[in-house]
Protein backbone atom coordinates (compact mmCIF):
# COMPACT_ATOMS: atom_id res chain seq x y z
CA UNK A 1 0.00 0.00 0.00
CA UNK A 2 1.11 3.55 -0.70
CA UNK A 3 1.58 6.61 1.44
CA UNK A 4 1.38 10.39 1.26
CA UNK A 5 4.14 12.53 2.74
CA UNK A 6 5.37 16.11 2.54
CA UNK A 7 8.16 18.39 3.63
CA UNK A 8 8.95 22.09 3.53
CA UNK A 9 12.19 23.64 2.30
CA UNK A 10 12.89 27.31 3.13
CA UNK A 11 15.12 28.50 0.28
CA UNK A 12 15.40 32.00 1.78
CA UNK A 13 17.39 30.64 4.71
CA UNK A 14 18.63 27.47 2.97
CA UNK A 15 17.21 25.10 5.57
CA UNK A 16 14.23 22.85 6.31
CA UNK A 17 11.02 24.65 7.19
CA UNK A 18 10.61 23.54 10.80
CA UNK A 19 7.39 24.45 12.59
CA UNK A 20 5.15 24.96 9.54
CA UNK A 21 1.50 24.24 10.31
CA UNK A 22 -0.46 22.45 7.60
CA UNK A 23 -3.83 20.90 6.90
CA UNK A 24 -4.75 18.05 4.57
CA UNK A 25 -8.21 18.06 2.99
CA UNK A 26 -10.04 15.52 0.85
CA UNK A 27 -12.01 17.14 -1.97
CA UNK A 28 -15.07 15.20 -3.08
CA UNK A 29 -17.82 16.59 -5.31
CA UNK A 30 -16.52 20.12 -4.75
CA UNK A 31 -16.62 19.91 -0.94
CA UNK A 32 -13.50 19.93 1.23
CA UNK A 33 -13.27 17.86 4.39
CA UNK A 34 -10.40 18.15 6.83
CA UNK A 35 -8.52 14.88 7.22
CA UNK A 36 -5.46 15.86 9.24
CA UNK A 37 -3.47 18.72 10.72
CA UNK A 38 0.26 18.58 11.36
CA UNK A 39 3.33 20.68 12.10
CA UNK A 40 6.66 20.02 10.43
CA UNK A 41 9.53 18.80 12.60
CA UNK A 42 13.17 19.99 12.77
CA UNK A 43 13.82 18.42 9.36
CA UNK A 44 10.83 20.16 7.74
CA UNK A 45 8.95 16.86 7.54
CA UNK A 46 5.98 15.39 9.35
CA UNK A 47 6.81 12.72 11.93
CA UNK A 48 4.56 10.20 10.16
CA UNK A 49 2.98 9.91 6.71
CA UNK A 50 -0.11 12.07 6.27
CA UNK A 51 -1.96 9.06 4.87
CA UNK A 52 -0.91 5.46 4.40
CA UNK A 53 -2.32 2.05 3.67
CA UNK A 54 -6.08 1.91 3.36
CA UNK A 55 -6.41 5.56 4.41
CA UNK A 56 -4.79 6.62 1.11
CA UNK A 57 -7.60 6.62 -1.44
CA UNK A 58 -7.82 7.56 -5.11
CA UNK A 59 -9.15 11.11 -5.33
CA UNK A 60 -8.50 14.83 -5.07
CA UNK A 61 -6.73 16.42 -2.10
CA UNK A 62 -5.45 19.79 -0.92
CA UNK A 63 -2.50 20.56 1.31
CA UNK A 64 -2.60 24.01 2.92
CA UNK A 65 0.70 25.28 4.34
CA UNK A 66 0.81 28.30 6.70
CA UNK A 67 3.97 29.70 5.13
CA UNK A 68 3.35 33.33 6.08
CA UNK A 69 3.09 32.48 9.78
CA UNK A 70 6.30 30.45 9.49
CA UNK A 71 8.24 33.33 7.89
CA UNK A 72 6.90 35.80 10.47
CA UNK A 73 8.09 33.45 13.25
CA UNK A 74 11.55 33.42 11.60
CA UNK A 75 11.73 37.20 11.99
CA UNK A 76 11.31 37.93 8.28
CA UNK A 77 10.04 41.42 7.49
CA UNK A 78 6.84 40.84 5.55
CA UNK A 79 4.46 43.28 3.86
CA UNK A 80 0.88 43.52 5.06
CA UNK A 81 -0.93 41.81 3.54
CA UNK A 82 1.64 39.10 3.00
CA UNK A 83 2.48 38.23 -0.60
CA UNK A 84 2.81 34.50 0.24
CA UNK A 85 0.62 33.59 3.19
CA UNK A 86 -1.19 30.26 2.93
CA UNK A 87 -0.01 28.01 0.12
CA UNK A 88 -2.62 25.59 -1.19
CA UNK A 89 -1.49 22.69 -3.34
CA UNK A 90 -4.35 20.86 -5.03
CA UNK A 91 -3.36 17.42 -6.32
CA UNK A 92 -4.76 14.03 -7.22
CA UNK A 93 -3.98 10.48 -6.16
CA UNK A 94 -4.48 8.22 -9.17
CA UNK A 95 -2.97 5.00 -7.78
CA UNK A 96 -3.26 4.43 -4.04
CA UNK A 97 -0.65 1.66 -4.15
CA UNK A 98 2.10 4.19 -4.94
CA UNK A 99 3.96 6.65 -2.71
CA UNK A 100 3.16 10.32 -3.22
CA UNK A 101 5.52 12.93 -1.79
CA UNK A 102 4.33 16.54 -2.15
CA UNK A 103 7.08 18.93 -1.01
CA UNK A 104 6.86 22.71 -0.74
CA UNK A 105 9.90 24.81 -1.69
CA UNK A 106 9.09 28.31 -0.46
CA UNK A 107 10.25 31.89 0.16
CA UNK A 108 8.16 34.90 1.20
CA UNK A 109 7.94 35.74 -2.54
CA UNK A 110 7.60 32.41 -4.36
CA UNK A 111 6.92 28.69 -4.05
CA UNK A 112 7.18 25.49 -6.06
CA UNK A 113 6.24 21.86 -5.71
CA UNK A 114 6.74 18.59 -7.53
CA UNK A 115 5.74 14.97 -7.19
CA UNK A 116 8.32 12.95 -5.34
CA UNK A 117 8.08 9.35 -4.24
Amino acid sequence: MGKLSTHVLDTTLGKPGAGVSLELYAVREGARSLIKTAVTNHDGRCDAPLLEGEALQVGQYELVFHAGDYFAAQGQTLPEPRFIDRVTIAFGIADASQNYHVPLVVTPWSYATYRGS
